[in-house]
Order: C-alpha cells, then sequence, then structure tokens
C-alpha cells in the first residue's frame, strides 16, 4: 500500500477520534436529580475523609450535590459552609480541580427525583452538620442527599446508612483531627453511629457512574 496514502488515512482516523470525543463531551446533557461527586481538598478532615471511604473504582469523594436546572441555567443543591445551599454550577465545580464524576438514578427510579428536589428546595438554610449525627435537624452534603430520596420514596431508605468512623485505618486510634473536632464540638466522638459518605452513596447499584464534562 502507498506510504503516503496510509499517512493520510492515520491522519483522518485520530483526527475522527478527537473530533468524536469532543462532540460527545459538548453533548453531555445534565438532568435534574443528577447528583456530582467531588474530592475537595480541606486539610486533614478531608483526608481522614477519603482514608476510611472509597468510593466508585476506588476513588476519592469527599463531597457531594444534586443538579437542577431553572429557567436554563444549573444549580447544585448542596450542605457545605454554613447551611444548606442552592449554588451555581459553575461555582461548585470550581471547588475542585481533581475530576468529577456525575451519578445518575436508573431509569426506574426517575420518578422520585421531582419530590427530593422539591424536598431540597425547602431545606434551604437549614444549619450544616458539623455534628456529623444523622437525624439531628441539621444537614452534611450526603445526609441531605440521602433524606431528599428518603422522602421522595415515601420514607422508605432509597441509599444506604452505614456505621460511621472516625479512626485511622486498622487501628483503635482516632484520627487526631476528629478528636480535636468533636472537642470544639463539645459532643463524643459519634464512633458507630449510623451515616452516610460521598464515596459509599457513588456505590450504590440505583445510579450509574460516568466522567463529568465541564
Amino acid at each position: 500500500m502507498n506510504l503516503k496514502y496510509m499517512y493520510k488515512n492515520f491522519i483522518f482516523i485520530a483526527f475522527f477520534l478527537i473530533f468524536n470525543q469532543t462532540i460527545t463531551a459538548q453533548n453531555q446533557k445534565l438532568e435534574n436529580g443528577d447528583l456530582l461527586f467531588i474530592n475537595i481538598n480541606c486539610g486533614p478532615m478531608c483526608e481522614a475523609i477519603n482514608a476510611v471511604t472509597e468510593g466508585f473504582e476506588g476513588k476519592d469523594f469527599n463531597h457531594m450535590g444534586m443538579i437542577i436546572n431553572e429557567n436554563s441555567e444549573y444549580f447544585v443543591y448542596e450542605a457545605i459552609g454554613k447551611s444548606v445551599v442552592k449554588t451555581p454550577l459553575k461555582t461548585f465545580i470550581s471547588y475542585t480541580k481533581e475530576p468529577i464524576y456525575l451519578g445518575r438514578l436508573k431509569e426506574e427510579f426517575q420518578n422520585l427525583i421531582p419530590d427530593a428536589i422539591s424536598f431540597s428546595e425547602k431545606q434551604l438554610g437549614v444549619p450544616y452538620d458539623n455534628d456529623f449525627i444523622y437525624d439531628n435537624g441539621k444537614y452534611y452534603c450526603s445526609e441531605l442527599i440521602y433524606d431528599a430520596f428518603l422522602s421522595a420514596n415515601n420514607n422508605k431508605p432509597f441509599f444506604k446508612l452505614y456505621p460511621m468512623t472516625y479512626k485511622e485505618p486498622n487501628s483503635d486510634n482516632f484520627f487526631p483531627i476528629w478528636i480535636e473536632h468533636f472537642k470544639n464540638q463539645n459532643i463524643k466522638i459519634p464512633e458507630g453511629k449510623l451515616g452516610c459518605n460521598p464515596g459509599g452513596m457513588s456505590l450504590d447499584e440505583k445510579i450509574t457512574f460516568e466522567l463529568f464534562q465541564n
């Protein structure tokens, strides 16, 4: 075969693959109820969370939120800082430079999304749960999402709760950051109490997972 022809053919194929990947990335359609999973660098606390949780394909996720489209603008319901807020998508994805992943409920569960969104809207302004204790009238990030779909599912668990740990892996020692944190909260470390985290939710078989294209 003519080498010049082979070279041109190779260039064409390479261009087609790159072009096709670009179009695919640009055409990723976001839907109400999509869940975004990210890894934020917040120092020792985030490092401690990542050390004891594992997400989709072994990835680290220590924060998450749920997408809502309002008048062709995307926002994310999240519990962060001082309370539950509705954050512009561009702001949310600026929290990290690491890859972000998108979780989407499988088709048979899509009917829950409107009520989950309605629940989340009503929680705006609810204080952030620095105690990390489930069902105490406050919310941390995954706790908000857990309760949103619990409510939408007629108060039947949709995601799962697991015993939480604040100890270093393969050790009976608590991470120093957690000792300090809960001392400041003036509460006992809630070791073994049921709770949830973004990593665990990312493994749930009721959602599909893909890389978020931004």
